[in-house]
């Protein structure tokens, strides 16, 4: 870590929360991490978008931590019970090095908005180390501008959330209640900043586009929250259509949470904010209307699934299904 790394870790106000803790002393503020990067999983993943994917999959990179604290997140293991191994710089260039040999189209960066500076120093070091391909940042969009700013010359691609923009939502699940403000100026940033690039790319004799660089906006619709859905991509429509692709996803799932007693009575409280179950066929034709009237220019839309099976275990070197993602590191053995 240099000295401008250290700096920020000091009195740390990374993130919107400004908790301003000492991390180099290993005090740990909301986000539960300290001054250590900790990696959960490296895989080859094909559950990301036809543009992240395209042939070779997305060069994922599971971070432990998180500025949020959604009750319904699938990755809690990483981001709320710190499940993890620390890695050091050396560790992460070799990671993204070996993603890059095993033919991932980018590096998948998720959700490490509470190690911005330190993930931008190690970049640096992999790119300076022969890392060639584009580098996506995906995240909560819960993150200040001026942390992003650390990344400009680094990322290439963004893949934020735009989880809600219902400040009463948010408080309630995702600890947050200036998470709209907060993730609209963020997003809004990256569509400023980041000119969508789209190539097409051949293989075998077939096709397919690819994003080099932009932003690709995800939303997630809760079950039994139209409304919410609606203003969003009123926002969406009006701040971002051309300019990035808008990505509708409809695949929320219950996850099964262990954890102890009082961790699980709070997400059950929180979860009754909105009904915590399956996207029903009802809502997938709503949601399939909803798009057509607003007619974006670029926009993704999710086939309606009842299975769960894409859903991560991260205690397993294959966190996810076989055909989802191919493990290349691991929190438990390193390199695969």
């Amino acid at each position: 870590m240099n000295a401008a790394t250290e700096f920020l870790y000091k009195a740390c106000a990374q993130c919107p929360r400004h908790c301003g803790i000492c991390r180099l002393s290993g005090q740990k503020g909301f986000c539960r991490s300290d001054s250590a990067l900790r990696i959960a999983s490296a895989t080859l993943h094909f559950g990301e978008e036809p543009l992240v994917t395209v042939f070779g999959g997305s060069g994922a990179v599971f971070f432990t931590g998180c500025t949020l604290r959604c009750s319904f997140c699938q990755n809690y293991q990483i981001s709320q019970q710190n499940m993890g191994a620390d890695v050091d710089s050396a560790d992460f260039v070799k990671i993204c090095l070996e993603l890059q040999k095993r033919g991932a189209e980018n590096i998948n960066l998720i959700t490490g908005s509470h190690h911005i500076p330190l993930i931008a120093e190690y970049l640096a070091e992999a790119k300076n180390a022969g890392l060639k391909i584009p580098v996506a940042w995906n995240s909560s969009a819960f993150e200040s501008v001026e942390s992003l700013e650390l990344l400009k010359g680094l990322v290439d691609i963004w893949l934020p959330d735009l989880k809600t923009l219902n400040p009463i939502m948010s408080a309630e699940l995702f600890g947050a209640e200036d998470y709209p403000v907060v993730a609209r100026r963020a997003v809004r940033w990256m569509v400023q900043n980041f000119p969508l690039e789209v190539t097409t790319v051949k293989k075998n004799g077939e096709e397919r586009e690819k994003i080099k660089k932009g932003v690709i906006i995800r939303h997630l619709f809760l079950p039994g929250r139209l409304d919410d859905t609606v203003s969003t991509l009123d926002w969406l429509k009006k701040h971002a259509d051309g300019r990035a692709c808008i990505s509708l996803m409809s695949q929320y799932t219950p996850v099964k949470f262990t954890g102890s007693e009082e961790e699980l009575k709070k997400r059950e409280k929180s979860l009754e904010s909105f009904q915590n179950r399956m996207v029903t066929q009802s809502e997938d034709r709503d949601l399939r209307d909803l798009i057509d009237a607003y007619g974006f220019e670029w926009l993704f839309y999710q086939d309606l699934s009842d299975d769960d099976s894409w859903l991560p275990d991260f205690n397993r070197t294959q966190p996810f299904s076989n055909a989802l993602a191919t493990p290349v590191w691991h929190w438990k053995t390193g390199l695969l």
